[in-house]
């Protein structure tokens, strides 16, 4: 008992880890427009955008506590079959989400029919990763190709921010705009507000577009035979086609204008502030001064064009341009 009691001790330092990494999101753009939505006294704007973090948060946090061993290690350990059957029943409750659907089981508030779905999903979110993938290991080398020499930055950076949660936060919002579009249930005058919101999902990336390269990226940077901007022009490349896709069924003018600003503005930090990111977690930011600056200009850039004025848009793409082309030079040094 002793061995499953210093295993399972390991285990829960782990899980300790991983959810206060996962739950590291306050310096988050979306998290700090619906903070700043509570301070105004709109509490269901910041109900409504943090119901979706949550949802995304759910699915990182209902993973099997046991992955986080490696399979080779796990075996080699001089644990008999009745202690490793003992330590696959222990181990899923280490995991806070499994405490979260058994209270939900005793609390009288919630139905059967929607205990049953959290159930499943939780259920789904546990045993998926453990499933034998086969050729499905390749599936997020299945990019398009893009024509010029940039087309593999391009590829490379679209997978990034694939396994980023503000795409995937992003996503929901923008099919849920399409499923209300689609029942003809989505007002017109809705369309500019949720573009900006989709690029809100989206934007905190623009702040930190080197965060997953770390050193090792950098140095292959620096071998490359290209310019710096052309490097920032691929990170952007593939978050302007992210942006356009989500937004292209509700106001793409407004999407672009609102993308192409949070660029311009998140060029700085990305260059200059840049620091480490992990997969499959919110991007976060190194100065809450400059996420609010970025909030408000993309704010008023999206509104502007998307509401009939498309000088906002023609600004977006002069500041974006200017803003490449000087930390361009920044990273060419």
């Amino acid at each position: 008992m002793a061995r499953i009691a210093t295993v399972l001790g390991a285990l829960g330092t782990a899980v300790r880890r991983d959810a206060k990494s996962i739950g590291s999101f306050s310096s988050n753009n979306f998290f700090i427009v619906g903070a700043a939505f509570l301070f105004l006294g709109d509490a269901g704007a910041f109900v409504s955008l943090n119901a979706v973090v949550a949802v995304i948060l759910f699915f990182p946090l209902s993973t099997d506590p046991l992955r986080k061993i490696p399979a080779i290690r796990l075996a080699l350990w001089p644990l008999t079959k009745q202690e490793r059957r003992l330590l696959r029943i222990i181990s899923p409750w280490l995991n806070p989400i499994t405490w979260l659907i058994a209270a939900l089981a005793v609390w009288k508030g919630v139905t059967i029919s929607l205990w049953a779905t959290i159930a499943g999903l939780f259920v789904i979110a546990f045993v998926m990763p453990s499933l034998p993938s086969g050729s499905q290991r390749g599936i997020w080398r299945m990019m398009p190709r893009f024509p010029g020499p940039l087309n593999q930055l391009v590829r490379k950076d679209l997978r990034q921010i694939l396994s980023s949660l503000d795409f995937y936060c992003a996503l929901s919002w923008s099919a849920v705009a399409a499923i209300m579009r689609a029942t003809g249930k989505l007002p017109s005058d809705a369309r500019v507000p949720l573009s900006i919101v989709i690029v809100l999902a989206l934007s905190t990336i623009a702040l930190n577009l080197f965060g997953l390269d770390g050193d090792a990226g950098m140095t292959r940077y620096r071998l490359l035979p290209v310019r710096g901007w052309h490097i920032l022009v691929a990170k952007d490349a593939a978050f302007l086609l992210i942006a356009a896709l989500l937004t292209v069924g509700l106001s793409p003018l407004a999407g672009m204008s609102a993308a192409l600003t949070a660029l311009a503005i998140g060029h700085y930090d990305s260059v200059t502030l840049r620091h480490h990111e992990t997969r499959w977690r919110f991007r976060t930011s190194e100065s809450f001064g400059r996420s609010i600056f970025q909030v408000i200009a993309l704010i008023v850039a999206g509104a502007g064009a998307g509401n009939g004025a498309p000088y906002y848009f023609v600004g977006a793409v002069a500041l974006y341009a200017a803003s490449t082309w000087w930390f361009g030079r920044a990273l060419d040094h």
